[in-house]
């Protein structure tokens, strides 16, 4: 998955949008970083991963509210998870949605703190590609260029 290339993401609307859509992303791109170099300091498993998802629910946030802001609108209504409303509102993360939700179980078990529902090397795997993930997300709502 490391090898996404993305396709510009509305950047007509990303400029226009308001400043405190841009510092609401830009605020939840800060938090999951944090959340991101938390995880890595985590010596057990389970709080690294998840940790790590936390980091990546955090991104997905910051584009589910540049999108929302640009006027995109689910088009079920009800509750859904973050990575049902990115696949639909981002269909480009739509791989990198199935992703994570894929592992949402595992960080479930995780924060309950069961001991082995993740490996060391699920956990280390988890926290590169949610960097990646970020990295993926600040391009995307230009929140690399604050």
């Amino acid at each position: 998955m490391t090898d996404f290339q993305p396709r510009a993401a509305f950047p007509a609307r990303a400029a226009g949008l308001r400043s405190d859509v841009r510092g609401s992303a830009a605020s939840l791109l800060a938090q999951a970083r944090t959340e991101l170099v938390e995880a890595a300091t985590e010596p057990e498993p389970e709080p690294r991963y998840a940790r790590a998802h936390l980091a990546a629910l955090r991104a997905a946030a910051a584009m589910l509210a540049q999108r929302s802001a640009a006027g995109l609108r689910p088009r079920r209504r009800g509750l859904h998870s973050a990575w049902d409303l990115l696949f639909e509102l981002a269909p480009e993360l739509g791989e990198w949605a199935g992703f994570f939700a894929a592992g949402a179980g595992k960080r479930v078990a995780a924060e309950a703190g069961l001991v082995g529902s993740v490996t060391a090397r699920e956990a280390d795997d988890l926290i590169r590609e949610v960097a990646t993930f970020c990295r993926l997300i600040e391009r995307l709502t230009g929140g690399d260029r604050e």
